[in-house]
């Protein structure tokens, strides 16, 4: 028979609840990128604070010209930062934005100095002294008057510019991506363990310049050492052919340890490839006025000159069209940087100071000029007058091409400064530590809850336990999905976070069931008592967990790095939390009244409220007269 229109279905509500826990676990089990076994698939996305690695939290402050970063300030830092990072060549590193100021740089598995990571980034305009070949083969001994590389393997520029009536450059950009050579300069601070090999992680790590180029050599071996010092331009094979044979040690070094060899050899050794220079860290870059080398493209090993003209010498870098309908990246630069520039483009023009080789020219036989970003050529266009006013890079540009390429030079112009807000360190073995504390301290939590429920509840313990249990696995199930389809990850606040929610799961049955005495004691049966008891108890428990829901709203927006954890994991858990109170623990209630386990005083836990067992047994026929 269907129950009276009005009363609740428990069943109904708690088919709502299996269906959200197969939907939820179906998600766990089959999407979002889930792989491995199935032990590897329950594993949600732990925080650096648990599985050891580094996190840096930065604060931008304001740009050169004292004005806040707007959005695309703090986008094209990040950008440039998470650059950074992948230098290091650590899988799984995260860059991301917090915020309109914060930036959260996260290197997972080992500790890491990032400091360098939130220097602001550095525009250098230098000019292109000579080209090799930068695949870093050896290529095979032919006969070569010159003694100088091989021109076949010198790659030919594509940049070109041209003077305008208005004193205007056009310029194609070549494109690609290099890296800077170290300072030779003692002031240098080059990146620390450049001569520690993956395997050797407990060798102490060599702090000066000097002590990391003799850690190199050791690895290379004198012989090498010798025949790549002895190099006065790139190394000729054909002149000897055991050249090639001598220097084959140094294709074996990784950017970190090519990163402290002096300039001249990082561009004379064949054997040195772009490969190994592109994956230089950032700090190996040099001081403006020393030479530096970068690629182009992936494949051309570029000698550049000191820079003349730096970042801070331009205004201004807009994408505008041309008299032809053309995108091009206009210029403009500050009084003093434009005198700079217009030197430069005339010792450019001119072939003047250092000279750049043949090799470097570009397509119209003139010099080029490299704007380097951090370690990377951005654009390297060809002068081919002296520019005196506004200048423009031209080429065959997108509209987004030439946004991208005034965004860079925008940001090299007003770089952001970041302050660092935090920075942790934590050890693999130490993070593991930190997660059996967290798990363990969880655990005594519902313990404790649950001992506490079954001794003063008795019978409505049950509920109480199966309650958390429920809520436990929707969190954990949610927190598998959200770490792959968002990237949440679970640090150490986050299961303070889930700590907390417990003492919110708490409040949210002592206020039903101590309402429910309430109704009982008011002379209502059992089961009208349930029914009553949730409809004003429901108001409170919705309030209590909305206040709480608020709170960490407020808490994850004005906070940052792992107090914005513990806030999301608090929010998630309080939510969960009232999606099993209202399709569980009242469903569940409601069956309870029904039952004579819950009429007896003993095992309902309800004792001092409810009537004596020989009360409730007396008959109530209207007929009988009472004495």
């Amino acid at each position: 028979m269907a129950p009276p229109q009005g009363q609740m279905r428990p069943g109904r509500q708690l088919a709502v609840l299996g269906g959200i826990l197969v939907v939820l676990y179906l998600l766990v089990f089959f999407a979002g990128g889930a792989s491995g076994g199935w032990k590897d698939r329950l594993e949600p996305r732990l925080g650096l604070d648990l599985v050891g690695g580094t996190r840096l939290t930065l604060e931008a402050t304001n740009t050169l010209d004292g004005r806040a970063p707007t959005a695309d300030n703090l986008e094209q830092a990040r950008q440039i930062i998470e650059s950074r990072v992948n230098a290091y060549g650590v899988a799984e590193a995260e860059v991301v934005t917090e915020g309109d100021r914060n930036i959260v740089v996260s290197l997972p598995g080992e500790n890491r100095d990032l400091t360098e990571i939130g220097s602001a980034a550095e525009l250098r305009f230098r000019k292109v002294l000579k080209i090799v070949d930068g695949s870093g083969a050896i290529p095979s001994p032919a006969p070569s008057p010159s003694g100088t590389a091989d021109p076949a393997a010198t790659p030919s520029p594509t940049g070109s510019a041209t003077p305008t009536p208005n004193a205007e450059a056009t310029a194609s950009p070549s494109g690609g991506q290099g890296g800077g050579a170290p300072s030779e300069s003692p002031s240098a601070t080059p990146s620390p363990s450049a001569s520690a090999s993956p395997g050797a992680s407990e060798e102490p790590v060599p702090q000066s310049l000097e002590d990391q180029r003799k850690a190199v050599e050791a690895k290379v071996g004198a012989e090498a050492w010798a025949a790549a010092s002895g190099l006065q331009a790139p190394a000729d094979f054909s002149a000897d052919p055991t050249l090639a044979e001598k220097l084959k040690p140094f294709a074996e070094l990784t950017g970190r340890e090519v990163a402290v060899l002096p300039t001249q050899m990082q561009f004379n050794v064949p054997t040195i490839g772009c490969l190994q220079l592109d994956d230089r860290p950032p700090a190996s870059i040099s001081a403006a006025d020393q030479q530096v080398v970068a690629c182009e493209g992936g494949y051309a090993k570029n000698l550049l000159d000191q820079a003349k003209v730096l970042g801070t010498d331009v205004d201004s870098a807009a994408a505008v069209r041309d008299q032809t309908s053309q995108w091009v990246v206009s210029l403009d630069f500050t009084r003093n940087g434009q005198e700079k520039w217009t030197a430069l483009t005339r010792e450019a023009f001119n072939n003047e100071g250092q000279a750049c080789d043949a090799s470097a020219l570009g397509d119209e036989g003139r010099c080029r000029v490299a704007v380097v970003l951090d370690n990377q050529i951005i654009s390297s266009p060809q002068i081919q007058g002296v520019l005196t006013g506004n200048s423009q890079i031209t080429g065959n540009f997108s509209n987004a091409e030439a946004s991208e390429l005034a965004g860079y030079l925008n940001y090299g112009a007003l770089p952001v400064t970041f302050e660092a807000q935090e920075q942790q360190n934590v050890t693999a073995t130490l993070g593991a530590s930190y997660l059996r504390a967290g798990l363990l301290a969880a655990g005594i939590g519902m313990l404790l809850v649950i001992i506490y429920s079954f001794f003063y509840y008795r019978l409505l313990g049950t509920v109480i336990f199966a309650s958390l249990v429920l809520s436990a696995l929707l969190l954990f199930g949610a927190l598998v999905v959200l770490g792959r389809q968002i990237g949440f990850t679970l640090t150490l606040a986050g299961i303070s976070g889930i700590i907390v929610s417990l003492g919110v799961a708490a409040d949210s049955f002592v206020i039903y069931f101590e309402r429910l005495k309430d109704e009982i004691r008011e002379g209502r049966s059992p089961r009208s008592a349930v029914s009553r008891a949730w409809v004003r108890a429901r108001r409170t428990i919705i309030s209590a967990n909305a206040i709480t829901i608020m709170s960490a709203v407020v808490l994850y927006i004005v906070s940052v790095g792992t107090v914005k954890g513990f806030a999301f994991a608090l929010g998630l858990a309080t939510v969960l939390d009232l999606v099993v109170v209202f399709l569980f623990r009242h469903p569940m209630m409601t069956m309870l009244a029904r039952s004579q386990a819950f009429l007896s005083p003993r095992v309902s836990g309800l004792g001092r409220v409810l009537p004596a067992k020989s009360e409730q047994a007396q008959p109530r026929n209207p007929r009988v007269k009472e004495a």
